[in-house]
């Protein structure tokens, strides 16, 4: 299968060609300690995912899986 959203995205290319992505990265703000949308906008998924310790590949898989539903 082939990733819409890849590594070396950044969050804000994410949200803005899936904005259905959006509620991931909210759901994730407890754990990373602060907005990732407000603080790592222009991060890109991997490197936000190792700078607040998410599991990238879970995290890769919950946008996608938006992605897909939110066409």
């Amino acid at each position: 299968m082939t990733r819409r959203i890849t590594p070396d995205m950044t969050l804000l290319d994410v949200v803005h060609q899936y904005r259905a992505t959006e509620p991931v990265f909210r759901a994730r703000d407890e754990q990373a300690g602060e907005c990732l949308l407000c603080k790592a906008l222009f991060e890109t998924v991997a490197d936000a995912a190792a700078r607040y310790g998410l599991d990238l590949d879970a995290l890769l898989t919950d946008l996608e899986a938006a992605a897909s539903d939110g066409k």
